[in-house]
C-alpha cells in the first residue's frame, strides 16, 4: 500500500498442506496468494479490516474429515464445506471438496483452490456473502482478483 496508509506492508502469507489425499503445489499457491493479497488490499474499505490488521495469514489445506469437524464446531453443520475463514487470519480449505467442486464446475483444481483463497481474503477484508447483493459484489471482486493475479 502507499505510504501512510493503513498498512505499509502486506501481511505474510503462509500456505500449509495438512492433508495427503490431494496433491497440492504449495509453492505455486504461496506465489498466487501473495499477488492476490496485494490486489485485495487495493480494494477500498471504509474502515480498517481484519485483513489489514494481520501480521500473518495462514492458509491451511485440510481433509474433508477435519473440515467437517470445524464446520460442526463453529457453524453447527454436519458436513464438510469448501472454505472457512476465521478473523484471526486463518483460512481453512478442504482439498477434497475443492477437487470435487473443480470436477463439478469444470475448473482445474488450482483454480478452485485459488478461488477459495481469494474468497477467504475478501471475508477478512470485510466482504460478506449472506445477502444476494453482497454475494454478487463479492463474486465480482473475486473474479477481478483471479483474472489479475493468474
Amino acid at each position: 500500500m502507499r505510504r501512510g496508509g493503513i498498512r505499509d506492508i502486506a501481511p505474510q502469507v503462509i500456505v500449509r498442506n495438512l492433508q495427503r489425499a490431494v496433491p497440492i503445489d504449495v509453492a505455486d499457491l504461496e506465489n498466487f496468494a501473495a499477488k492476490a493479497l496485494r490486489l485485495c488490499l487495493r480494494l477500498r474499505k471504509s474502515k480498517q479490516t481484519d485483513l489489514t490488521k494481520q501480521p500473518e495469514i495462514s492458509i491451511l489445506l485440510i481433509s474433508d474429515r477435519r473440515m467437517a469437524l470445524l464446520h460442526r464446531r463453529f457453524l453447527n453443520q454436519s458436513r464438510p464445506t469448501d472454505v472457512m475463514t476465521f478473523q484471526h487470519g486463518e483460512i481453512f480449505i478442504s482439498a477434497e471438496t475443492a477437487r470435487r467442486h473443480a470436477r463439478t464446475f469444470g475448473n482445474s483444481l488450482a483454480r478452485e483452490v485459488r478461488l477459495y483463497i481469494v474468497h477467504g481474503f475478501l471475508h477478512l477484508h470485510g466482504f460478506d456473502d449472506w445477502s444476494e447483493p453482497d454475494a454478487q459484489k463479492m463474486e465480482a471482486a473475486q473474479e477481478k482478483i483471479l483474472a489479475a493475479s493468474s
